[in-house]
């Protein structure tokens, strides 16, 4: 058996997969301890103490001078990367930007009877930092990731964007980052990984200069390094392991759910990949497909670990059940791959996306549909969003109003504020009716 098969019947069986689920929350102790300390040297040493964890983690013969990425090489890229595939980047770039500029607010202003002037005045954050992750040391490059966190910037007007990823043994950015990059018409790329990267573009050193928002994905290391800074920077958001739910009726195709399940199971040994159907003799045949798949599956021993330990096939006797489990557990990713699954789609209240279909796999989004793979996990998406173009983006109140204003409302405002006892508050506008310019 690849994973566990379960009953849901009602929501007193939720109580004990809230626990089992909640045994993925469980991050080793020592990491805010070893994350403080890097902290530390970066802010203390600088340049010098990304070289010195540079040299003991990715390249033995880096130095300060290969910290940022040339424009030479930035330029070359272009012609390492197969053709072919340019051409898909530019596609995705096209559909991801397509998509964000919907996402697009603008600034108002109402004026009242009374003059009053009230608004909104939305505007960009001055500088943004991208962490991009090597992908097992520059092997398989992340360049979704670049689109799904650029592209959104960008959008939003953000006019200072740097790209810092961790380089390959040699020292330098693996081709198809610099090259997806380049198509973005990002300049700024540093090579330094992990949590002294992030706490660079947090506090900044003699080559990086501190940024405003930190985005991006990243292990244990960078999503605690995130996390410590908030309040000194904006950060998109905390992400925990990757995990897919799936919910499927007869008329769902056992391969394909098999390899949906194992298109998260292979992201990570903590990812969860989970299927929920109302019917029993499609979970067994589900069992047999997943068997089959991870015969071949490159990732095999990372997707088995995965599915031993949080993957699950629950069986429901009618949708209404599978529909109350998803909005429990608040998948980072839904598919609805039932019969006329648009029906059904406003019983859902909590998914960071929501794939409709039998022929609309999660990778469609992770990729080129469109819409934005940073999405909420571990129940999050109770109450947080996928990354948009909002993120990279501030809002100002505007109010203006005039003497009559004051005259009118003086009482009440001083009124409010003695309450809270703030007196000064209260005087403020008292003054302002009390007397002449």
């Amino acid at each position: 058996m690849n994973c566990r098969i379960k009953e849901y019947t009602s929501q007193n069986d939720w109580t004990e997969l809230k626990l089992w689920l909640n045994g993925r929350k469980n991050p080793e102790n020592n990491i805010t301890t070893q994350v403080d300390a890097i902290f530390n040297e970066v802010q203390t040493k600088g340049d010098d103490a990304l070289v010195s964890y540079t040299q003991k983690f990715d390249c033995p013969t880096f130095t300060k001078n290969m910290l940022r990425v040339s424009a030479q090489d930035i330029e070359k890229s272009l012609t390492q990367v197969e053709s072919a595939d340019i051409e898909i980047f530019k596609e995705a770039i096209e559909n991801i930007r397509a998509f964000h500029q919907k996402q697009v607010e603008n600034s108002w202003i109402t004026t009242q009877e009374d003059g009053t002037i009230l608004g909104q005045m939305v505007t960009a954050i001055d500088r943004v930092g991208l962490y991009i992750p090597g992908g097992q040391e520059g092997k398989t490059p992340l360049i979704s990731s670049i689109l799904m966190n650029c592209i959104p910037a960008q959008v939003a007007g953000v006019k200072s964007i740097c790209i810092i990823s961790p380089p390959q043994k040699d020292g330098t950015i693996n081709p198809y980052i610099l090259a997806v990059a380049k198509l973005l018409n990002i300049t700024e790329i540093y090579a330094s990984g992990s949590a002294w990267a992030i706490a660079a573009l947090g506090f900044g050193t003699e080559t990086i200069a501190p940024c405003d928002l930190i985005a991006g994905p990243g292990n244990i290391y960078v999503a605690t390094a995130k996390a410590k800074l908030i309040g000194s920077v904006g950060i998109d958001m905390i992400a925990g392991p990757s995990e897919i739910l799936i919910v499927a009726d007869k008329t769902a195709n056992p391969a394909w759910l098999a390899a949906d399940m194992l298109s998260q199971a292979e992201h990570d040994p903590l990812a969860a990949a989970i299927l929920i159907t109302t019917e029993k003799d499609l979970a067994d045949k589900v069992q047999t497909e997943l068997t089959k798949q991870l015969e071949s599956l490159p990732r095999t021993d990372i997707a088995s670990e995965s599915l031993k330990n949080w993957g699950a096939i629950i069986v429901c006797k009618k949708l209404a059940n599978a529909f109350e489990l998803v909005n429990h557990i608040a998948p980072e990713h839904l598919e609805l791959c039932i019969e006329n699954p648009f029906e059904h789609l406003s019983k859902i209240r909590h998914a960071g996306a929501i794939f409709l279909g039998h022929h609309c796999p999660e990778s469609i989004g992770d990729y080129f549909a469109g819409p934005n793979h940073v999405l909420p996990t571990m129940g999050t998406a109770r109450f947080s969003s996928a990354l948009s173009v909002q993120n990279f983006c501030k809002k100002s109140s505007i109010i203006a109003t005039s003497k009559d204003y004051v005259q009118k409302n003086a009482h009440k405002i001083a009124r409010m504020a003695r309450l809270e006892g703030l007196e000064a508050h209260a005087r403020c506008v008292e003054y302002r009716q009390n007397t002449k310019e």
